[in-house]
This record gives C-alpha cells, sequence and structure tokens, in this order.
C-alpha cells in the first residue's frame, strides 16, 4: 500500500509533528513488543515440540534467539529501506538519519531487555518451587516417574544444535529419561509467565488508551499498527492454546453472539454522526425511495430554489459590479495530497483577486481532502471576517494542512476502538463514544488552530447573507450509492436531475437533503468536522458513518460518487441557468484537481496468466477515477445552456511521475516541497494568468467561453 503512503509510516515516523529519535524510539520498542508477542505466542504453543529447552536455563531466552532469524532480516531490510527513504523523501542527511536508526535499535533493544529482566525473574520463582523437590531425589522419583513416551508430538524440525545465550552453539541434550509430567510441568509454568506478561500488557494498553486525548500519547502511526499486530498475534494464539481443537467452532459462536448483539443494538460499535439525535427512535426517517420522492416535490422544489436565488440576491449585493463575475471552486479527493494543494492554489488566487476570492465566491463543493483544504481556508475568510486576527499567509495555512493525521487515527484504533473501556463525549444534549472518527476530528482541529469546533447552524445565516461561500459537503450512501448532501441552506433542486419536458419523465432521487431527511433529528446540530470527515471517509482508515435510519443506512467517502464534486456543481447551474445569465456576467468555474485529467497509462504491458484472475476484481480500483473523468467531462457539455462559463483545472502534476505525493493523510518532506511547488508550474501558472485578464477585461455585456 505504498501508493497511499504506507510505507512512510514506518520509515519516517511522527511523534508531535516531528520525525527523530523519539519517535523512532517508541517505533522501535512497539517493534520489540511486536516480536515479544510473535515469541511468547508460538513459545505457548510449540514449546511442546522441543522437550530439550525444558532441561535447560532460561529457556525462553534460548527459545527467542533461536527465533530471531526472521526478525533480523526483517531489521537487515527496513534499515536498508530506511536510509533510502529518509535521504530522498525526508530530506535527511546522513546525521539525522543515524539517529533515527538509533532510536529505533534503542526502544528494540530496551523492550527486549525489560522482557527478559522479566522472564529472568519469573524463571528464578519457577526454580525456587521446584528446588525442593529437585533436590530430594525420592520424592522427585516419586511425583515424576520415568515413562517411555515422552509426547505424541511428532517433532516439527530436528534440532541437533542450538545457539546458547552467550551466542555459542551447544549439542541439544536427549530427555527420554525425564518424565513426560515433569517436562510438561516446567513448560506449563513458563506458559503461564507467559500469559502473565500478555495479561500485563493488555492492562497497560488499556489504561493508555484512557489518556489518547493528549498529543504525548499518541503514539507514531507504525508504533500502532505494531501494536495492533502484537494483539492479534496474542488473541489467536491465547484462543489457540487454551480451546484447542475447538478454538474455530468458539471463534465461530462468538461470531454469531456478537453479530445477534449488535444487530439488535445491545452493543454498538458503529461510528456516528456526532450532533445528530440517535436516541429518539420514533423519529427516525423512513429510508424509501417514497420518502425521498415526498422531500423533492414540485412545491418544495419550488420553495427551497426561491430561498437559493434570495441566497443569490445577497451575494450579488455584496460584489461592486452590476454583473458580477460567478465563481464557483470545485476540489477534488486525495487526503492531505489534496488539502495542501488546495490551500495553496487558493491563496495564489486570493493574492491575485486581492483578498476578495472568497467574496467572489459563492459555492464550493468537492471530496476529501480538497474540502478539508477548503473549508479550512473559507474558515479563516470567516474569523478575518469577524475582526480575529488569523495568519493568512500561504506557508502557514499550508503547513497545518499538511500535518499527519495518520498517527491519532491508528492509536484510537489499537487502543480506544479495540481494548479500551468507551469513553464518551457530548455535542449539545447527545452523548457519543470516542473512536478513532473522533481521534481524527480532534487532531484535524488541531492542526488547523482549534477553528473548526463549531456546529453546521454556526454557518446558517453567514451563507444565508452570503458573508462567506456556501460549503456542499457530500457522502455516499454504501447500500444504494445515492449521494448525502450537508448544507445549511435546503437544497431539494439538487435531489435529482431536472424534469424532462419532453419525454415528460421525472428521475428518482439520486441525492439527500440531509437537513430535510433529518427534520426531526436535530440535523443542524452536526459539527462541521463530523460533516467533513463524513466527506472524506477513506475506506477502512475511517470508519463508515451510520445514519439512524429505519432500516439503517451507512455512508462513506463522497469520492465513490463524485470524486471532484463536478456532478452537483453541474447541477447547481442547470436549475439556476436563467438567474446567472440575467445576473452575471460569467460563471468561472475553478477546478482544482490532486491528479492529471485524461492520464494516459505508461504502464501497459501483456495481459500473463494472472489476469484471468485478478483482473475481473481490480478493474474498477484501477479505471475507478478515469470513469469519473469520461463521465463528467461528457456532463459538461451537455449540462450548460447559454452560459457563458470560464473553466480553469488546476492540477497537481509532480515533477517525477512516479514519485508523486500518496494518497494519504500523512505526507513527507519531499512530498509537501513538491505538491507546494507543483502550485507555480506552467500550466497552472498560465491559469492564474488567464484569470487576471479575465478579471480586467471581462465586458459585462458579452461573454465569451473559455475553458
Amino acid at each position: 500500500m505504498n501508493n497511499y503512503g504506507s510505507d512512510s509510516l514506518f520509515l519516517a515516523p511522527e511523534y508531535l509533528g516531528d520525525v527523530n529519535f523519539l519517535s523512532a524510539f517508541f517505533t522501535g520498542a512497539a517493534y520489540g513488543g511486536f516480536i515479544m508477542s510473535w515469541n511468547i505466542t508460538t513459545f505457548i504453543l510449540f514449546s511442546s515440540y522441543f522437550h530439550f529447552l525444558a532441561t535447560s536455563s532460561r529457556p525462553f531466552l534460548k527459545y527467542c534467539i533461536n527465533n530471531s532469524g526472521i526478525p533480523l532480516l526483517f531489521l537487515i531490510n527496513y534499515f536498508i529501506q530506511l536510509i533510502r527513504f529518509d535521504k530522498y523523501k525526508e530530506l535527511m542527511n546522513t546525521g539525522e538519519v543515524f539517529l533515527i536508526q538509533m532510536g529505533f535499535i534503542a526502544g528494540l533493544l530496551l523492550f527486549i531487555f525489560l522482557s527478559i529482566l522479566y522472564f529472568y525473574g519469573s524463571e528464578k520463582a519457577i526454580l525456587k518451587t521446584m528446588r525442593p523437590i529437585i533436590m530430594n531425589p525420592q520424592q522427585f522419583r516419586e511425583k515424576f516417574k520415568p515413562s517411555s513416551v515422552i509426547d505424541d508430538h511428532k517433532p516439527v524440525i530436528n534440532v541437533q544444535y542450538i545457539i546458547t545465550e552467550f551466542f555459542g552453539i551447544k549439542k541439544t541434550r536427549p530427555v527420554t529419561h525425564y518424565s513426560k509430567v515433569f517436562l510438561d510441568m516446567i513448560f506449563k509454568r513458563h506458559h503461564f509467565a507467559a500469559v502473565l506478561a500478555i495479561l500485563i500488557a493488555f492492562i497497560l494498553l488499556l489504561f493508555y488508551g484512557l489518556f489518547l486525548d493528549l498529543p504525548y500519547f499518541q503514539l507514531p502511526a507504525s508504533a500502532s499498527i505494531f501494536v495492533f499486530f502484537s494483539i492479534l498475534i496474542a488473541a489467536s494464539g491465547s484462543l489457540a492454546y487454551w480451546l484447542d481443537t475447538w478454538s474455530v467452532p468458539v471463534a465461530l459462536l462468538l461470531i454469531l453472539i456478537f453479530n445477534f448483539l449488535f444487530q439488535y443494538e445491545f452493543i454498538d460499535i458503529r461510528n456516528k454522526a456526532f450532533g445528530l439525535n440517535y436516541e429518539d427512535r420514533n423519529s427516525r426517517p423512513e429510508y424509501s425511495l417514497s420518502a425521498m420522492i415526498n422531500l423533492c416535490t414540485a412545491d418544495q422544489v419550488t420553495k427551497d430554489s426561491l430561498n437559493m436565488i434570495q441566497v443569490l440576491e445577497n451575494w450579488k449585493k455584496n460584489q461592486s459590479e452590476k454583473k458580477p463575475l460567478l465563481y464557483i471552486i470545485n476540489v477534488s479527493g486525495g487526503g492531505n495530497r489534496s488539502s495542501t494543494f488546495t490551500v495553496n492554489v487558493l491563496s495564489e488566487l486570493d493574492r491575485l483577486l486581492n483578498g476578495k476570492l472568497m467574496q467572489k465566491t459563492f459555492l464550493f463543493s468537492g471530496a476529501s481532502g480538497g474540502m478539508l483544504g477548503a473549508t479550512y481556508y473559507r474558515e479563516l475568510y470567516r474569523q478575518k471576517q469577524k475582526g480575529k486576527t488569523v495568519d493568512f499567509t500561504a506557508s502557514t495555512i499550508s503547513s497545518n494542512i499538511s500535518k499527519d493525521l495518520l498517527n491519532p487515527i491508528f492509536s484510537a484504533y489499537v487502543t480506544r476502538d479495540l481494548v479500551t473501556p468507551a469513553q464518551k463525549f457530548s455535542v449539545g444534549p447527545y452523548r457519543y463514544v470516542k473512536d478513532r472518527g473522533y481521534s481524527f476530528e480532534e487532531q484535524f482541529n488541531y492542526n488547523t488552530g482549534n477553528i473548526l469546533s463549531n456546529r453546521l447552524i454556526d454557518y446558517k445565516e453567514d451563507e444565508f447573507n452570503a458573508q462567506i461561500p456556501i460549503g456542499l459537503f457530500g457522502s455516499t450512501v454504501s447500500q444504494d450509492g445515492r449521494k448525502l448532501m450537508i448544507c445549511t441552506q435546503p437544497i431539494s433542486f439538487l435531489m435529482r436531475p431536472k424534469y424532462d419536458s419532453v419525454s415528460k419523465t421525472t428521475p428518482e432521487p439520486d441525492a439527500i437533503d440531509y437537513c430535510a431527511f433529518f427534520k426531526n433529528l436535530n440535523p443542524y446540530n452536526i459539527r462541521m468536522l463530523t460533516a467533513l470527515r463524513m466527506n472524506a471517509t477513506f475506506p477502512y482508515v475511517l470508519p463508515n458513518v451510520w445514519l439512524p435510519t429505519k432500516p439503517i443506512v451507512d455512508v462513506m467517502d463522497a469520492g465513490l460518487r463524485d470524486n471532484y464534486g463536478q456532478e452537483i456543481t453541474l447541477r447547481f447551474l442547470h436549475v439556476f441557468n436563467d438567474w446567472i445569465k440575467a445576473n452575471t456576467s460569467a460563471v468561472v468555474f475553478i477546478q482544482i484537481r490532486d491528479r492529471k485529467k485524461g492520464e494516459w497509462n505508461e504502464d501497459l504491458k501483456e495481459p500473463g496468466i494472472g489476469d484471468i484472475l485478478y483482473k475481473p476484481v481490480t478493474t474498477l480500483q484501477y479505471n475507478f477515477y478515469k470513469i469519473q473523468d469520461y463521465m463528467q467531462e461528457s456532463l459538461v457539455s451537455y449540462s450548460i445552456n447559454n452560459i457563458s462559463l470560464h473553466r480553469f483545472t488546476f492540477i497537481y502534476q509532480p515533477k517525477e511521475i512516479k514519485k508523486g505525493a500518496a494518497l494519504s493523510f500523512h505526507l513527507t518532506a519531499r512530498e509537501k516541497k513538491d505538491i507546494v511547488s507543483a502550485v507555480s508550474n506552467e500550466n497552472n501558472t498560465e491559469l492564474f494568468k488567464q484569470i487576471k485578464i479575465l478579471e480586467q477585461s471581462i465586458n459585462p455585456s458579452q461573454g465569451t467561453s473559455k475553458e
């Protein structure tokens, strides 16, 4: 998953915003925990195959040393990759890379040392209890009678030599003269110490999760992933050890019980829209076609259209021209890559328009990371309008928006979502569980200066009076692909394509007006941060948001339906075509994309036998964005009637095509630098010039369509 930036999480671990000795130390310690979890679990499950260990001193230490081949191979490969990555991607010098390596090794050695210290102490305790029996030959013979049959286990491997704790080579001792009962007792006591170690680690992890709101407790994402793997190994090993051949049937039974409790809401691990009322079950709307049709009747569409026309009139009053240019901004999804590119483009546009970009813009929409950037920029403008001091410099806002968001997500996933008892917080009168969705919102708010902790209702008046652009936040209903649209203004006119007077048919709604649909569940109480997260719910990284409907549905990233925000914008222009023609000189359609449009695949190869197996599954994955491009280019050509449209598409194009920024909520130093420099590439610079010429020379009495 290096295309999504997963390699950077391990090769450039970040702690408190920095990649340094301390961040590498925590990652190394977590890797040490992963190794020890693997060793402990396999020791519990397989030590009985190696009987000679029971008769030696420090058997677990010997087991770990002789089991160190795979971890060492990983470590060698890891350091080779780390040096390459940190020098090229993170732009570190040799000294900085060396400190990262030393930090990792220090964390790894410290954890292993503490683990060995623990097992050394437990072995001393075992010997202390066994010594009276061993020192009394008669009692030993009576308690542990020799047996010719040691075990019914067949050896996995025939071990003749082992590496000792001082890294010498020693021949294994025959143990046929020892009683099976004695060997089993030795192993079971070591197993108990191992299980106790897992239990202690689990309890410590539980308490760690209680303090996750504090930035100092948010470990690097790579450390959290190692901890997660450690839990998986320990849990599966414990299940196999205690239940033996019953482990699979019991696991299936637990899944069925869990599913039953989940379906009937005795337990609820689903993520919610923070601010929406989930408590009033009687007021939950029916999720059906008839219910949606009732939201966009002809009368309701007319009423909502008149409201939006009033907003358009308010916007026009705020402009200095008689027939102004109507700016509409679309932004694409793409994690921190897109959000960073978006704010840098907006900043340059704003400078070009003498700080009037937000004043001239009526609407912005899009998906995922682009909406994070656009909303942050709008909020800075809103704060400035209210007389507050804000730092509007491009370098500051670019630095803030590009900060890491993955560390709190993975830390919360490992602790809050899997281990720690539910902690709750309030939004208005309602209580919600803190999970990784909450951690994402809080971290994004922290990165951007804590200025986005508002609810949807806080923006309603400002948007109606056109003091700020209207934000249209979409997400995709996973059950049927419909678009859930969150907006402060009623937008039933966007729920389906316009009535076709020729065929006399009315299409069914393919979108939902969130506020109208949940009108009885306090929809305006939702947090702006939550609306942004629902718009940016990248699969698996962030949890799907379930909605209080009958039956229950959940929503995912807006990019699944429209990664560029263009579909809903074209519908808006189509609905208000007459007003726009009469009251504006032209529409300036700004698109900000994190990927090249119509990009040709230079890696086309002749298909092999493997393509028969995986191509049917991966075709949509590889062509998802291209399919949207093809479809939306057709929409542009058919949707605009007699509107003077000036369309400018700003595209992030990396200097090296194969080494562009990853689609991730984490960026490396080189990726950040590359994104900023892409704003002023040849294509984008030419577009800035065209906009400046348009602003200076547009004649309100005529419009010239230009792309």
